[in-house]
């Protein structure tokens, strides 16, 4: 029976869809001012695909995934300790401090469902630690951060391949449009997404970004679930698949792509990360227990994307009151010593401030 047939059949006959809840980890690092997330490849449970279970046929290439696994009741006693469980199995880490993400569930995120398979709903964590060694049985690797989106990283200025690449891309996605309400709806969600004409570039609109991203076709992605749409005939295409695949042809890197929807899952993780920068110390979390101030700015620039005024980062340091120093410094060999500093955890109001980021323009 075809995928097409079975979720007609299913329909008809009124069965209701299975569920099966999945749990995905977003686990974040920084070092050498490099921001990394941990990912798999090889996984053994009923969500995996036959690809990460090693039945993909020679020359295949197997996509990153997040570490991830299905929620099971009777073994799991909370959906946390579930989460824990399958990160140290795949990955040999010990997880600390973890926060909930963002719960994922459209139809057809996992193909399988068009077959007569569950609907997956992911309930995706987000956790920050200095980077470890892993081990495991997933073939777990740190990932750098910007393969996946380089249109994201902007410490060195505006990053080419939005010129050169992506806006031609979506001036096209814009003009593509069914009529001209949809075009003007298209220019709207591209000029806030990418901070086009008199917007500003938002740093946390990365979910928004790579969604327009795929929909217009320009992720690899979006050329594999289009092919996937095809064979299954239950919904629609994606437009501009074709720009993915003349865009890998010609070397162009629109980042690495991952399995199903994970890069999604990632960008959404980038976003609530870059957001918190503002509001909560979040990036104590991921540097040593004592560090210097050229660490930390560098450690908060890669996060965000952006380089910062090194004055008026240590300004806005100095008044937050969420560093102080130790008396120790640390010698490199070059130059002078740099003072030390620690993270003030019992300051009540380091409880609720982060360190503010500048607006960024995107035009240049």
């Amino acid at each position: 029976m075809t995928r097409f047939v079975a979720e007609r059949v299913r329909r008809s006959e009124g069965v209701a869809t299975p569920i099966v809840v999945g749990l995905t980890a977003v686990i974040v690092a920084v070092t050498n001012e490099v921001p990394k997330v941990l990912v798999v490849r090889r996984m053994s449970h009923t969500l995996a695909t036959p690809a990460q279970r090693g039945h993909e046929t020679a020359g295949a290439n197997t996509d990153d995934s997040l570490p991830s696994g299905p929620f099971d009741p009777a073994r799991h006693r909370t959906l946390q300790s579930g989460l824990r469980d399958w990160v140290a199995e795949q990955t040999g880490l010990e997880l600390r401090y973890v926060e909930q993400l963002y719960t994922f569930g459209d139809r057809y995120r996992d193909p399988r469902e068009a077959y007569g398979g569950p609907r997956v709903l992911t309930v995706a964590y987000l956790a920050l630690t200095p980077q470890s060694p892993v081990a495991g049985t997933g073939d777990a690797r740190w990932h750098e951060w910007y393969d996946l989106f380089p249109w994201e990283d902007w410490r060195r200025g505006r990053p080419d391949l939005i010129d050169q690449v992506i806006r031609p891309a979506l001036e096209a996605f814009i003009d593509d449009a069914s009529d001209p309400l949809d075009r003007r709806a298209r220019e709207e969600r591209v000029g806030t997404s990418f901070g086009t004409g008199a917007a500003r570039w938002d740093p946390v609109r990365t979910l928004d970004r790579y969604e327009i991203l795929y929909e217009a076709g320009l992720v690899l992605e979006a050329v594999r679930d289009s092919e996937e749409r095809a064979h299954t005939g239950l919904w629609g295409g994606t437009a501009g698949r074709a720009v993915a695949v003349e865009c890998a042809g010609a070397g162009v890197d629109l980042g690495d792509s991952m399995v199903r929807d994970d890069r999604r899952i990632l960008a959404t993780a980038l976003g609530r990360l870059r957001g918190k920068l503002a509001y909560r110390p979040v990036v104590f979390d991921l540097l040593p227990r004592e560090f210097t101030l050229f660490q930390l700015q560098r450690t908060v620039e890669a996060l965000a994307g952006q380089g910062l005024h090194k004055q008026n980062f240590r300004r806005t340091l100095a008044a937050s009151e969420l560093v102080e120093p130790t008396g120790r410094v640390e010698c490199t060999g070059r130059g002078r010593p740099a003072e030390l500093y620690r993270y003030r955890r019992g300051v009540l109001r380091a409880k609720t401030e982060g360190v503010s980021l500048p607006p960024v323009r995107a035009e240049s």
